[in-house]
């Protein structure tokens, strides 16, 4: 089978980050270098910084991104966009413009002959309150009609502050790092989950903005991809082996 790639939190468009532009043609270049020889690629959220789709209008930008994606799936590339926190908004534009496979909740999906869980991974066993209220308001359908009656002058650019406000507050702070399997939500989640399903093989989530291989029993393993901001980096499973690796210059680093 061709490689199939994991990979998340781009934040395109962050006013937060000062090498955005450098930042999309890094991944615009990493997509092209593996157009021909992947079979499928998982975007699994928080691709863009902010996303919120009007009826009429989208955010502007991105077009190098966008252009890519429709790339791949014009040349036959599976491309599998997972909404995240920051672009819960996605609707049906990327869909019928680009072509991608839209996914609004976690997935359970066999490759090759293995059984992978791909989320996100907000809200799995996250007991942060206020993160738990902002998400319920921010999927609450009457909140999201609410919101989508403000003028998209104002609503983009209210949300695009938003998002730098909270990417400068988690810059302020220690950058994250792993917080060890008995305090880690995602890992703990990944258990109880296994538990019920012993069949999954591979946990993939993005979210944490940390790089993480993680050996959960023998059978089964669990990832959390890192970014592209700073690590630039995703994962690739060529039907029985996953592995991760950091796109640099042109190059991988394994």
């Amino acid at each position: 089978m061709k490689p199939i790639y994991f990979i998340s939190d781009a934040h395109l468009g962050s006013r937060a980050v000062k090498h955005s532009r450098t930042q999309e043609r890094r991944l615009v270049r990493f997509l092209d270098s593996i157009k021909e020889k992947a079979g499928a690629v998982y975007m699994l959220g928080d691709m863009f910084d902010f996303w919120y789709e009007y009826k009429l209008v989208v955010p502007k930008g991105f077009t190098r991104f966008l252009g890519k994606v429709s790339e791949l799936t014009d040349l036959g590339v599976e491309v599998h966009f997972f909404t995240g926190n920051h672009d819960i908004w996605a609707y049906d534009y990327l869909e019928k413009e680009c072509g991608v496979v839209m996914h609004r909740r976690p997935l359970t999906v066999e490759l090759g002959d293995k059984v992978f869980f791909l989320a996100h991974g907000d809200g799995l066993g996250d007991p942060d309150p206020k993160f738990k209220f902002l998400r319920w308001l921010f999927h609450n359908r009457v909140a999201q009609i609410l919101f989508s009656s403000v003028h998209p002058r104002w609503g983009i650019e209210f949300g695009l502050e938003w998002a730098k406000h909270s990417r400068l507050k988690h810059d302020a702070e220690e950058p994250p790092v792993f917080l060890g399997e008995e305090r880690e939500h995602l890992v703990l989640f990944a258990k109880d989950y296994l538990s019920a399903h012993p069949n999954v093989n591979f946990f993939i989530f993005g979210h944490r903005h940390i790089e993480l291989d993680l050996m959960l029993t023998h059978t089964a393993h669990l990832n959390i991809l890192g970014d592209w901001i700073s690590h630039f980096s995703y994962a690739v499973f060529d039907g029985q082996r996953l592995w991760m690796e950091n796109y640099i210059e042109g190059e991988t680093q394994p």
